[in-house]
């Protein structure tokens, strides 16, 4: 009798035992559970710590509480100017309310996962190349509104959103490059434009004070003599003052003066005086030329009011009826 008692205290310790470790249930701190029975929801959510279910009749499903990191694969779109990109992105979220995202959705996680890649290809095709590059921040922000729209009803808020790369076609890197390029020597010629301009200004104030004090020319030329000669090269500088070469210029302008006012004399053919060139000028009319005497004693009545003939450079035979000789005019 004894022994079967103590038998059966023992079947039912074991049972016990099996029955505590069927139904007990712990749960993380940052986890809850949700706990249907026969399928039907109970209404108490499980919080942290242990707890017990009944065994075979409940079934808990912990929701943990975490946020969690959800890389989005890259997407391959059209851009609203028409270049084809590929875009990767990174989704932040968690849990807000457990059971809807035990009863409203069957995962929530894998329809996270969907929304957020239908949302990329969303933003992709209503962006510029220069917004999805420049402008991160805006597209970030609608990204995660048009996540957690859909998100919301399943208990899970998006945390936020963020692009991690863009990829371009070579072509395309190759023409930013080229536009890149092409921008930094614009800037760069407008710089050295600047530069010469105000430089020009300079060396105009210094030219004025440079005429006024002439002695600051010879001193500018002395430091420039010592800058060449402080460096070591065979360049042999012989500086030349500027009032020297004035100097120099002035007698040559007074000989071209001097050579214009005489004449040049000229040969003629034998038989004739050589003419000058450039001597004064016959006289004018009004003014009696001498008579020309011609051959057998005739004399030539002078010209008045006609300027003087210059003697012809050959000589013309003429011929005198009268005498039957001939003579040269």
């Amino acid at each position: 009798m004894g022994e079967e008692l103590l038998t059966a205290i023992v079947l039912a310790g074991i049972a016990a035992l099996a029955y505590v470790a069927a139904a007990a249930r712990v749960i993380r701190q940052y986890e809850q559970g949700v706990v249907l029975r026969f399928g039907r929801l109970r209404s108490d959510v499980r919080g942290p710590g242990f707890t017990m279910i009944i065994p075979f009749v409940d079934r808990m499903r912990k929701v943990s509480r975490q946020i969690v990191t959800m890389p989005v694969p890259a997407q391959e779109g059209i851009t609203h100017d028409n270049v084809t990109v590929r875009v990767d992105a990174v989704v932040y979220f968690k849990v807000v309310d457990p059971v809807d995202a035990v009863i409203r959705v069957e995962d929530y996680r894998f329809a996270v996962a969907q929304i957020a890649q239908t949302s990329l290809r969303s933003i992709i095709g209503k962006s510029d190349l220069d917004d999805l590059l420049s402008n991160r921040e805006k597209l970030n922000q609608g990204l995660e509104l048009m996540i957690d729209n859909p998100a919301v009803e399943w208990g899970v808020t998006i945390d936020r959103v963020e692009i991690k790369d863009v990829s371009l076609p070579e072509t395309m890197k190759r023409s930013m490059a080229r536009q890149a390029e092409a921008d930094r020597e614009r800037r760069a010629r407008l710089i050295n434009a600047d530069a010469e301009f105000q430089a020009s200004k300079k060396l105009s104030q210094a030219a004025r004070e440079m005429s006024d004090t002439p002695a600051a020319l010879q001193l500018r030329l002395l430091q420039t003599v010592m800058a060449v000669a402080a460096e070591k090269n065979s360049t042999l500088v012989l500086p030349i003052p500027v009032e020297l070469l004035r100097f120099l210029e002035r007698p040559v302008d007074s000989q071209e003066h001097d050579g214009a006012g005489h004449g040049t004399v000229t040969r003629e053919p034998a038989g004739q005086e050589p003419t000058e060139q450039g001597a004064a000028e016959p006289e004018v009319a009004g003014r009696d030329v001498a008579d020309h005497e011609l051959p057998g004693g005739r004399q030539r009545p002078a010209r008045t009011g006609m300027p003087a003939a210059r003697a012809p450079a050959s000589t013309v035979p003429v011929r005198d009826d009268d005498t039957g000789t001939a003579g040269c005019l």
